[in-house]
Parts: structure tokens; C-alpha cells; sequence
């Protein structure tokens, strides 16, 4: 779903709110793109055409279309956090676990453009994009580190491997 568009000719919104508004229309053309074409297949002209912005606009705000994928990813991303400190913390490890899953899950579900920019197109974009992914999901790992009590290193490597084994899961389906 498009971000609204501005309204035309003079109006009272400052350069940064314009600013923001071409940006998040650009980052929401990202994903909307990259879900129907792929990240190799969605040119940045395919972006600024739904965005309605120039090229000029899309790279004062981006060196590349890359920047503008990453962009997209920490936007999907971004919940993460919040969805962390949103759960109760009372039950067992397995029920707080049971709950998270559940609530990333449903986070997936009801975002299937970003999903799809987190789960597959990630890897098209590159091994830096990759990485980037990886630190974007610590807050993930960091909460399951806290439910199982995974203090030491070789427990916080367990930690990210179970977090890697629930993304493959995911996306294969």
C-alpha cells in the first residue's frame, strides 16, 4: 500500500516533513517493488516512479539502491524491539517462547512485502545487507538470550543458531 502522496503546489509543511514523507513513500515503493519484481529486477527508476519523486529526490536521500533496501529493512525491522519489550514475561521459558514465536509470526504475516525484503531479497542485496540483517535482529536474540538464560558464549551461539534455524524455517515456507 502507497504512502499518501503531498498536496500540490504551496502548502505549509517544512522541508524536513516533505522530506520525511518522499522518504517513507520511497522506502514503502522499495518494498512494494522488491515484493512483486525482486531486488535484482526492481531498477531505481521502478522506485522514484512509485514514490513519485525525482531522481534527484531518491539520491539526496540514498547514495544507491542499495541504501534504499536497507532502509526498508530497518523500517521492517524496527518493531522488533518494541515487540520484545510488548511481551509479558511471566509463564516458563518455552511459554514466553511459544508467545514470541507467535508474535514474530504474526508480525510476518501482517507484513508480507517487508517480510519477504527480510526473509529472501536479503541475500540478492548483498553480503553487507546481509550483515546489517544480522545486527538488525539482535534485539531478537538478545530477548530469547534473556527467556533461556543464555549467559555464556557458547549459550548465546546457541541462541543465534535457534534464531537462524527459525528464519530458514520461514522462509522456506
Amino acid at each position: 500500500m502507497s504512502a499518501p502522496r503531498l498536496p500540490r503546489g504551496r502548502h505549509k509543511l517544512s522541508r524536513e516533513q516533505v522530506a520525511a514523507a518522499q522518504r517513507s513513500r520511497m522506502i514503502t515503493a522499495t518494498a512494494e517493488a522488491m515484493a512483486e519484481r525482486g531486488y535484482v529486477n526492481t531498477p531505481v527508476a521502478e522506485i522514484i516512479k512509485r514514490a513519485g519523486v525525482s531522481r534527484e529526490t531518491f539520491y539526496q536521500q540514498f547514495g544507491s539502491k542499495q541504501d534504499c533496501f536497507v532502509a526498508a529493512l530497518e523500517e521492517a525491522l524496527g518493531g522488533l524491539s518494541s515487540l520484545m519489550a510488548s511481551l509479558p514475561e511471566q509463564g516458563t521459558p518455552i511459554e514466553r517462547f511459544e508467545r514470541l514465536i507467535g508474535a514474530y509470526l504474526g508480525v510476518l504475516a501482517g507484513a508480507p512485502q517487508s517480510a519477504r525484503l527480510f526473509l529472501i531479497e536479503v541475500y540478492a542485496a548483498g553480503p553487507a545487507v546481509s550483515r546489517r540483517r544480522t545486527q538488525l535482529q539482535q534485539p531478537f536474540v538478545d530477548g530469547l538470550a534473556q527467556i533461556f538464560g543464555a549467559t555464556s558464549a557458547r549459550g548465546r551461539f546457541a541462541v543465534e543458531a535457534l534464531v537462524a534455524a527459525i528464519v530458514s524455517l520461514v522462509t522456506a515456507r
